[in-house]
Parts: structure tokens; sequence; C-alpha cells
């Protein structure tokens, strides 16, 4: 008797655990919902559904490319509404990308994600969370850039890109010049990102053109790669939206102040 009171006892308690367990979900979801406006939730599920889409009819194999290109579309989703926590999620999408990259010989994309793009994701969280908004730790303060600024990156850019060229020739990387570009691009959209520029999201939707036209040239080799193609055509429409909606932001904290 006494052991089948133990049992009903632990059983109750493990029931009302998931119970709660499942409440707080319930509670978090809720909490996303609000957070993020109908369009914004349209957009991130029709991204997630094309790139699962172009996954089943062009791949069905590799699960870790499927992973990191659903990983990237949250972290956009975030960025655009000026959250942290979308570049805590790009510091993970870079070190998976650049695992990808270096499997088809795009060593420029290798190096420049986890050489470049990885720890300027994690100056870009530091500086985000150090300027919030109002104290609003969930929306970032968005910064004007001055000329000397624009100036010093444009210089940078151009010995970056110098620099990258030796370097990704050395290594024979495989279709040198758009991965010369693709490094530029990326150099300037992650350098806007940690100045909290709205043209940042320009910065990454120009690098998503390069990065299209790259893994149009690998699918020619393999039609698998032809669902990265769609998932960084997904990335383009979702870094556009994220330059609009920045504006906004940039616009409404000026009114506020």
């Amino acid at each position: 008797m006494q052991f089948a009171f133990v049992c009903t006892s632990l059983g109750l308690r493990r029931c009302a655990c998931e119970c709660l367990f499942f409440w707080r979900l319930y509670e978090k979801i809720e909490e996303l919902r609000r957070y993020f406006t109908k369009g914004e939730r349209a957009l991130w599920f029709g991204s997630v559904f094309v790139i699962i889409a172009a996954f089943y009819f062009f791949d069905r194999s590799n699960y870790f490319t499927l992973f990191a290109s659903l990983l990237s579309v949250t972290s956009l989703i975030f960025n655009a509404k000026g959250n942290p926590f979308g570049q805590l999620l790009m510091i993970l999408f870079s070190l998976l990308y650049g695992i990808i990259s270096f499997t088809f010989s795009y060593y420029g994309e290798m190096l420049t994600y986890v050489g470049m793009t990885m720890p300027m994701a994690v100056f870009a969280l530091i500086s985000w969370l150090k300027n919030p908004f109002n104290g609003n730790r969930m929306e970032v303060s968005v910064n004007h850039l001055a000329r000397t600024e624009w100036r010093f990156m444009y210089l940078a850019a151009i010995l970056v890109t110098a620099l990258f060229y030796f370097i990704l020739g050395y290594f024979q990387t495989a279709n040198l010049v758009p991965s010369t570009l693709s490094v530029t691009t990326s150099f300037i959209a992650v350098y806007l990102t940690y100045k909290r520029s709205p043209y940042y999201a320009l910065g990454y939707a120009a690098n998503d053109i390069v990065l299209i036209v790259l893994w149009i040239l690998a699918a020619r080799q393999n039609t698998s790669y032809l669902s990265v193609v769609v998932c960084f055509t997904a990335f383009l429409v979702n870094d556009i939206y994220g330059f609009i909606n920045w504006c906004r932001m940039g616009e409404r904290q000026a009114e506020s102040v």
C-alpha cells in the first residue's frame, strides 16, 4: 500500500512538472507572437517553408545545411527588430556556414565567416547590449555614422579586399573574384552592424546577391547546392525588410527623444 502511494505521488509530481513546463512554453510562444507583427511572422514562416521545400526538392541529405539555414533566417528576423539575440544566433550560424563552405573549397567564405563575421558578430553583440534604446534590451539604439566613419570604412574595405584577394588566391579558392567580392560585402555589413547603422542590412543584401551567384556556380557541379541558392534568396528578402524596419526604428526613436 505504501509503495502504491509513493508511485502515485511521484506520478502526480511529474504530471504537475510537465503541465508547468508546457504552460511556460505556451507563455513564451505567446510573448513571441505579440513581439512580432503579422507581417514579420508571415515573413519568417514563409522563409522557413521555402528553405525546407528547397531542401526537400534539391538536397534531402545535408541536414547540417538545413539547420544552419533555419538558424540564420531566424537570426535575421531578430536583427530586423534590433534585438541582440539575433547577433547571438549569427555567431552560431557563422561557425556552421564556415564548415559548409569548407566542404566545397570556398575557402574565402570559410575564412570570411569564421575569421571575420563571427568575431565581429561578437563585438556587435556587445555593442548592441551596451546601447539599448531607453533601457529596452530588446531594441538597440539606432546610430548614424559621421563622414569620417564612412571614409574609414571605405578605406578599410579596400585594404581587406586587397589582402584577401592574395590570401584566397594562395589557397586556390574556387571562383576567386566573386569570393573576394563576398569578403568585401561581408566586411562592410559586419562593420555597419557593429556601428548600429541601418545600412548594415543593405551590406548583407549585397553579400546575399554575391553568395547567390557563388552557389549557383557551385550548383552547376552539384545540384544539391540549389537549396543553398534558395536559402540566400530568402535571406535577401529578409535583409531588405531589415533595412526598411531599421529606418522606421530610427524615425520612431528620433521622435521620442
